[in-house]
């Protein structure tokens, strides 16, 4: 029976991530990002055919200073055309209490996935980027670990 459980959890596991096609997370220096510092994240699409999921992956301490993180997202092909941009907000932490969302390994470090491009499709094969620029009221954020894309294949529905 642990042996089956076992095969379950690791077969579970392994088709999570069989439609990913990217996904890098960057780590900030001095836990903090800076306004005019943009993340950026190259990847290539080798099968335009399909419409794919795009999450932006935060990674926060308990040192973030307000509820709400706010990001804007510039999706560009390999010409540097703008393809998609949105400026996007998530709560990290409950409003009124305080308390933190997000999965947590670790006591005071906290992980987050967020969808920002739902079901798109690429008008070619090639390579694409996402910069990511934060747009808090601070020009340096502190309590932010890391920051990352994730790019994978919409599951039919």
């Amino acid at each position: 029976m642990k042996k089956l459980l076992i095969f379950i959890l690791f077969g579970a596991l392994l088709s999570c991530e069989s439609n990913r096609i990217f996904e890098e997370n960057n780590e900030l220096d001095g836990r903090q990002w800076l306004a005019d510092v943009p993340e950026v994240f190259p990847f290539e699409v080798t099968d335009n055919s399909q419409s794919y999921n795009i999450y932006f992956n935060i990674r926060n301490s308990l040192d973030y200073p307000f509820s709400r993180f706010f990001v804007e997202y510039i999706l560009t092909d390999s010409a540097g055309t703008e393809l998609k941009k949105n400026l996007t907000s998530q709560y990290l932490f409950e409003q009124k209490t305080g308390k933190p969302f997000g999965n947590s390994a670790i006591g005071d470090v906290f992980d987050h996935q967020f969808k920002i491009i739902e079901k798109y499709k690429f008008p070619y094969k090639g390579n694409y980027q996402l910069s990511l620029k934060q747009l808090n009221r601070a020009d340096t954020l502190k309590g932010v670990i890391s920051v990352g894309v994730r790019v994978e294949t919409a599951l039919p529905e």
